[in-house]
């Protein structure tokens, strides 16, 4: 069986790191597919569980060098971390572990304590509660509070932050001396010892603030690959070296301490930049998070108690006050109330509630008390997939960035190559001082190329855009869905419960039998229909207070109608063409039937045995924004297309209403597929919207298939987009969406291109024999740093995207 393993990283560096990682997952035994995202720092892999564990591929990114924030994969176990407060010696750490001891047989399966008052704790939920495991460390004198993954996620990210922030005040530090002992001429500083003073001063910087760059280019090295930081360290350890051996082989020559110490310095404050503004691209994943409700109120054993929201079983009866948040899905069993549900459908007014009402993990009860049973816990809850389908968005690849993928991979070779070529060559032909001249130029070009900003350039604007949709209501499920829905010729959209609200009413009824039961019979034979025009008929006839008895042999006839049988009656209710299949003769009410669909309605003929019966007219009416989508998107250049199972007349009056040209009609449910493929093969690239199970097939084929939030979850799951409010206006913000987010990507290239061909020749001495201007390795260093935060910035800009109304 194949499954999905999502996996946090920490320690990358470069695009070129996310490759190294990508590379070794793809080699394990069992691994389908294999992505890693630079930009989200997560690794998405596809596995064949029969032949690999998640483990299994935590090992295979530690082996190259980098960690993992370990989630917990099994539905049978559960990984928690817990912050204990008061825990910070050996001694504290020895009577928790004592305190633990005896849950271990009952469910506890592994744990790690540490005197910074962290436990992260493995145990099984279905045999142990999270509450026992608090209160055992609570009753040894201690205080448990849980952290979750987005805190553990939010520690590392802050962490990060700290360390680079401190390294780069050290580097700082060590600079400006460094700086000034090296420019005597300018500071007025010099004296004998001062290349030794320097090599003092430079060490630190070196080998401490640079020693993450020294442990991932070891990394690198030891998989046979080179990375970003391969560069950082050949070019800043060679200034290093070399100026080693002049400090001690001449008693004042020229040295390169200064050159090696600010790179290091410039590049870390980039990277501590950068890594702020990433952490920027993502609050909508946290703005999702933070959503969700951390305890439950539930009844266990007739008593009320308060658990994590993580031990709520699938029945379990829910108690939810006024101004609470709903932890889970469930349905509504006692109460009433009006409950917020703007943050996940963006609808503003309160939805009343009562019994057998849905209710949403995630909205905020407004006024009533309410009871519900669960039906939906954990990572099956609509927030939990939500947030599940954004993360995978944002953790996907958009074909555009092969491009980057392809360059990246063969970058640091390339440049290193480049980098050799221009020591030799103005070692060979340069001015004198030779050999100084051409280590300056090997350093800078080393320096000046930037993977990153490459790697940088898409994953942060897909974040960007992805984040952007979910917080207008649009989920995009990956980065191809939201490239290609910008490339879009066509739009079509079925019709039933798409344009219209899918809740039809009867409207007209004509008896052609002389007992007059035309709406008893049709009720009759829709009584074990599922479809809305069937809905309308049963709902009429008991608006009229008909009594409704039960038929027989009831069959659903695909796109033409439904029979079934009534005391030896044989009950047929459908279409024209159900009528001619069966060789009814509906002449004499033909100009009715015609006069009704010219109105938008669809008309249904009622036949016993083989006889005309009568007619029923539906009518549906369209959704608010309907005319408003279409016309939008045919001010963008888009062709609208309607498709829906009803006859022409019927569909030609929907259409002019809602302002589509282009119908297609008379189309069975089975055939909706084949009709987009037939414009796909005009070379149109084709978004298919639809709400329906049978719409499926169709979202499937289509280029960008787009669901309504209202819909099946069969169509849900087909979708590339899922329209969370059902506001067809969605569909012209997801298009324009794709286009914005595609514009900043292109920039984002651009400029990553731009800067490393531009960059690389002037750092390489391509301007000295022309104009006598050599780039300085430290001016290198800079560029650099801001290549990737102007990358980074530009994406960062998408927050201003209003969508469109």
């Amino acid at each position: 069986m194949v499954k999905k393993g999502i996996l946090k990283v920490t320690g990358m560096h470069c695009a070129s790191c996310a490759l190294l990682i990508e590379k070794n997952l793809k080699k394990k035994p069992g691994v389908i597919n294999a992505s890693v995202n630079y930009g989200t720092e997560k690794a998405t892999i596809d596995y064949d569980e029969s032949k690999a564990d998640i483990k299994h591929f935590v090992h295979a990114i530690r082996e190259v060098g980098y960690d993992v924030i370990e989630e917990s994969s099994s539905s049978n176990e559960r990984i928690v971390t817990l912050k204990i407060i008061g825990m910070d010696n050996p001694h504290c750490v020895n009577e928790i572990k004592n305190a633990l001891q005896p849950l271990k047989s009952k469910g506890i399966l592994d744990g790690e304590l540490n005197i910074n008052e962290k436990a992260v704790i493995k145990y099984d939920p279905s045999r142990l509660g999270l509450e026992e495991i608090k209160k055992a460390i609570n009753n040894a004198g201690y205080k448990a509070l849980e952290e979750t993954s987005l805190d553990r996620e939010r520690e590392v990210r802050e962490e990060e932050l700290r360390k680079l922030k401190n390294l780069f005040l050290i580097g700082l530090i060590f600079s400006i001396p460094i700086v000034m002992l090296s420019f005597p001429e300018v500071f007025k500083i010099d004296f004998s010892l001062r290349n030794f003073v320097l090599l003092i001063l430079t060490t630190p910087v070196q080998f401490y603030v640079g020693a993450r760059f020294y442990r991932s280019a070891w990394g690198a090295l030891k998989a046979r690959s080179a990375n970003m930081d391969s560069l950082i360290v050949v070019g800043t350890t060679a200034a290093y070296i070399y100026s080693l051996f002049v400090t001690f082989t001449t008693s004042n020559g020229a040295t390169y301490f200064d050159t090696a110490s600010v790179i290091i310095t410039f590049i870390v404050l980039g990277k501590f930049l950068e890594s702020k503004a990433k952490g920027k691209t993502s609050e909508a994943i946290k703005k999702l998070i933070g959503l969700q409700a951390k305890t439950a109120t539930v009844i266990r054993d007739k008593k009320e108690i308060k658990i994590p929201i993580e031990e709520v079983r699938v029945n379990d009866i829910v108690i939810i006050k006024p101004g609470e948040k709903i932890p889970v899905d469930g349905l509504v069993v006692e109460g009433g109330s009006s409950v917020d549900e703007s943050m996940i459908t963006g609808e503003s007014i309160p939805v009343e509630k009562k019994i057998n009402s849905i209710v949403i993990g995630g909205t905020i009860n407004k006024n009533g008390l309410l009871k519900f049973k669960a039906t939906k816990v954990g990572k099956d809850t609509t927030l939990a997939q939500i947030i599940k389908m954004v993360e995978e968005a944002q953790g996907s690849k958009a074909p555009i960035q092969r491009l980057a993928d392809k360059v990246s991979s063969i970058f640091v070779p390339v440049v290193i190559v480049i980098s050799l070529l221009t020591f030799f060559v103005w070692f060979f032909f340069g001015p004198q001082p030779a050999f100084t001249f051409a280590l300056s130029n090997f350093v800078a070009v080393l320096i000046i190329a930037c993977p990153c900003a490459l790697g940088l350039a898409t994953p942060t604007a897909i974040i960007a855009g992805t984040g952007k949709g979910a917080e207008h209501g649009i989920l995009i499920r990956g980065g191809e869905a939201l490239e290609t829905a910008h490339k879009i010729t066509t739009v079509v959209f079925d019709k039933t419960g798409t344009l219209t609200k899918g809740k039809p009413e009867v409207t007209d009824v004509l008896d052609i039998g002389k007992d007059k039961n035309t709406l008893k019979y049709a009720a009759i034979a829709e009584k074990g229909s599922e479809h809305p025009l069937g809905d309308a008929i049963i709902n009429e006839a008991k608006k009229r207070e008909i009594n409704i008895p039960d038929g027989t042999s009831f069959k659903a006839i695909s796109g033409k109608g439904v029979q079934v049988r009534y005391l030896s009656k044989n009950i047929l209710l459908g279409n024209r063409k159900l009528m001619e299949d069966n060789e009814i003769d509906i002449k004499n009410i033909n100009d009715k039937i015609s006069e009704l669909e010219e109105q938008g309605k669809t008309v249904m003929i009622l036949a016993l045995d083989k006889k005309l019966y009568g007619l029923i007219a539906v009518a549906d009416t369209l959704k608010e924004n309907s005319r408003s989508a279409v016309y939008r998107l045919q001010r963008m250049n888009k062709e609208v297309v309607m498709i829906t199972g009803d006859n022409k007349r019927t569909a030609h009056a929907i259409a002019r209403q809602v302002g589509i040209r282009y119908v297609l009609a008379e189309v069975l449910p089975g055939d909706k597929a084949n009709e987009v493929k037939k414009l796909q093969k005009q070379g149109r690239i084709v978004a298919m919207v639809g709400d329906g199970i049978n719409d499926a097939p169709a979202l499937a084929q289509a280029d960008v298939g787009i669901a309504l939030g209202s819909g099946t979850d069969v169509a849900k799951e087909t979708g590339d987009i899922v329209l969370i409010k059902s506001d067809l206006m969605d569909v012209v913000t997801s298009i324009d969406l794709s286009s914005y987010t595609i514009k900043k990507i292109r920039q984002n290239l651009f400029w990553a291109f731009f800067y490393n061909s531009a960059g690389i020749p002037i750092a390489a001495g391509i301007l000295y024999p022309f104009f006598g201007f050599l780039l300085n390795p430290m001016i290198a260093a800079a560029a650099m740093a801001l290549s990737s935060v102007s990358v980074v910035s530009n994406s960062l800009l998408m927050r201003r995207y209003k969508g469109i109304r």
